[in-house]
């Protein structure tokens, strides 16, 4: 019976990074079908850590019974691993290459950075934790003069928001301010994660 269940599940592994988008994904379109399993947030500054995270936790719900996988991720930095994952195992990922062109839509976030190529970007998760995703991993609390030597060549932050919330907007501000930056705010909600979910939880549906 626990078998015959999760085959006709979604499960879904992902970055940590885009767990409450997906769960609000889910939420607002009742994919109550949808199981969610996610790495370390963090790992976007250690992508070559999420390949071989990714391959331990499908074989782990293989194993559990798992028929229908969907893997959360966009390219991220991996330098095509996750393709390859994706290839060997018969499976779908979020497309493009980050979250920023899926929360954009990435035909119209790589149209952009045609010209946009001195801006720097911001998710909701990236704002709210602005310190421990960019300050402390570039060690700029203890070391301030690598500001303008990492950021030098940028011209703005540009603020990609998934939900409308004055304190994150705030903080982006906050974020842009501290990096002596320009700031452009961006309205996106989902983007494409919301029917790329939908279309792999369809699908899945379907064929259970």
């Amino acid at each position: 019976m626990e078998q015959r269940a999760n085959s006709e599940k979604v499960h879904v592994i992902a970055c940590g990074a885009i767990a409450r988008e997906i769960l609000a994904v889910k939420a607002l379109n009742r994919l109550d079908h949808l199981t969610l399993e996610c790495l370390p947030a963090i790992w976007h500054v250690w992508p070559d850590r999420i390949a071989p995270a990714l391959r331990e936790k499908i074989a782990e719900a293989r194993a559990a019974g798992h028929e229908n996988i969907f893997i959360g991720y966009a390219e991220c930095g991996t330098q095509g691993e996750v393709d390859k994952i994706c290839r060997e195992e018969g499976i779908e990922r979020l497309s493009g290459p980050h979250c920023y062109a899926f929360f954009t839509g990435t035909e119209k976030f790589l149209a952009e950075c045609e010209t946009e190529f001195t801006a720097f970007y911001l998710t909701d998760l990236i704002t709210r934790q602005f310190e421990a995703f960019v300050i402390e991993p570039l060690k700029l609390d203890r070391h301030p003069e690598l500001r303008d030597m990492v950021f030098g060549n940028y011209t703005k932050i540009v603020y990609l928001a998934q939900t409308q919330d004055a304190e994150l907007q705030a903080k982006a501000k906050w974020a842009a301010d501290y990096l002596k930056l320009d700031y452009e705010y961006r309205f996106t909600g989902y983007g494409d994660l919301a029917p790329e979910l939908v279309a792999a939880a369809g699908v899945a549906a379907e064929t259970a």
